[in-house]
Formats: C-alpha cells, structure tokens, sequence
C-alpha cells in the first residue's frame, strides 16, 4: 500500500469522525475525496502516510490538525451568482417585500464559503437599491457563516484572482463592483464589503446567537447531510426566520419529506420557499 492509499479501516472511522464534527456523510467509496482533499496535509504536517494523518486527527489533543482536516473536507468550490435566478427572484420579488420594513432587513447566507455567495447577495442590494432610491432605509445586512476559518479569512480578505472571477461574474458588475487589489487580484469595493459581516458556525450546533433573518440562503449545503440531520438543521434554519420570511435551497434539493412548515413558491424559473 503507497503511503497515499488508505485501509478500510481508517477510512470508515474517518468517515464516521467526520460526520460527527461537522455533519458530512462520506459514501461507501469516496477514498480518492479523502485522498485528494488531505494528501496536501502530509508535507504541512510531517507526516508519512494518510492512515498516520488519519489516526492523529482522531486524537482530540491534535486540535491544529483536526481543524485543517476539517477545512480540507468542507471547502467547495463556488460561483458568483450561482444559477442565477435566487438573485433574479431576490431583486423581482422578495426584496419588494422589505424594502419599506421598519426594522433593518437581515439575510444569512449560511454557507459561505469563500465569499462569492454573500457579496452576490449584496451586489444585488446595490443593484435593487440603485433602482429604488430610499428603499431600506432602516439598513440592510448580511450575514455569512461557514464551518472554515480558513474560507473566513479569505471571505474578510475578499481578494478574488482572474479565474475566480471568470466564474458567474459579468464584466460589468466586474468593473461595477471591484477595484485594483494585491498581487494582480481585484477586491470586493467597501460599499459592497461594508454590507456583509462574517462569522464561523457549524450547522450542527445551537442558532441561539445567530439571531433572526428575512431571507435566508441556505443553497448546495443539504446534499452532504443525511435526512435526520437534515430535519434538524431545517427545523433551526426555521427558528430563525421571522414570520413570512424566505428560505432559499439549491437548485437540486427540497424540503419535500424533511419540513412541512414552509410554504413552496415556485415562481417560473426556480422555487423559493416561505414560512408558514
């Protein structure tokens, strides 16, 4: 066995480990994920094979190590203005709902990632609110929350290269939006950066100090959990909405046998769904 093989053994007590710390269901054979995901961790770590890196991360005194394998698992590549129509359906429809709120207006984009899904989110507030001069004059925010601190740090940074920006974002909300940054790379502008605030959450753990939403993206994060999990984090994401607010899923999932406490809305393209 190479040192970058694995033994089924330590492949399945990851697997479990792994769905214990963040929610992730590895199936029966994604050992090349595994492989390809946290081989890059042997160099950093010293270490000399996957099965030795696997055996420390299940040590809980390895707390540095742990929270790298954990980085490593739960990084997704990402686009700006993914599929397209939440964003269309946010300027169109939901935004209209709160743009005279007496209270600022509260979105969450609970999987953030490395930033390209909150900065869309607030874009098109720039762009609904260019639109329609003096709506959401009590303010507007946005949150974003991933699991990685190290997809975190590079949201704050908000620093993008040229092929991160070929994905999903049109030269003119390029030229709108972005300005001259480090090392060649172009940054998010203040007016968009000055809108989104982040903080690290693990879905599986308590909402109590998330506090209360509008809108809520909650979009190609489902697919990883199993249906229990699912219910569980469905049921916080619903806690946490105010009344009427709207929860946004990925184009591939649906609350369908996991929530009857929202109400489908499907609105021609995509579906949006609305509290009970």
């Amino acid at each position: 066995m190479s040192e970058k093989e694995l033994d089924d053994k330590s492949y399945h007590q990851f697997r479990a480990f792994l769905e214990q710390q963040c929610g992730i269901v590895l199936g029966e054979n994604k050992q090349y994920l595994v492989k390809s995901r946290l081989a890059p961790l042997m160099n950093k770590f010293g270490v000399n094979s996957l099965d030795e890196l696997l055996t420390l991360t299940l040590s809980p005194v390895e707390r540095q190590l742990r929270a790298a394998v954990i980085d490593a698992m739960t990084t997704n590549e990402t686009l700006w203005f993914r599929d397209d129509y939440p964003f269309k359906l946010l300027k169109s429809k939901i935004l209209p709902d709160f743009a005279n709120q007496k209270s600022p207006v509260k979105i969450w984009s609970a999987a953030s990632s490395s930033g390209q899904e909150p900065y869309s989110i607030a874009m098109s507030l720039l762009e609904y609110k260019q639109s329609n001069p003096g709506a959401f004059a009590r303010g507007v925010n946005v949150t974003g929350t991933d699991i990685s601190t190290t997809m975190l740090e590079h949201c704050n940074y908000a620093h993008y290269d040229s092929l991160a920006l070929a994905r999903g974002l049109s030269p003119e909300r390029k030229k709108q939006f972005f300005e001259v940054g480090d090392n060649g790379m172009l940054k998010v502008k203040d007016e968009v950066k000055s809108l989104v605030n982040f903080r690290q959450m693990n879905l599986l753990n308590s909402y109590s100090l998330i506090g209360k939403f509008d809108i809520v993206f909650c979009r190609n994060v489902l697919i990883y959990f199993s249906a229990e999990l699912k219910a569980q984090i469905i049921s916080q994401i619903h806690g946490t909405l105010n009344p009427g607010g709207y929860l946004f899923l990925g184009a591939s999932e649906s609350l369908s046998g996991f929530s009857d406490s929202f109400s489908m809305l499907r609105c021609n393209p995509g579906i949006v769904y609305q509290k009970k």
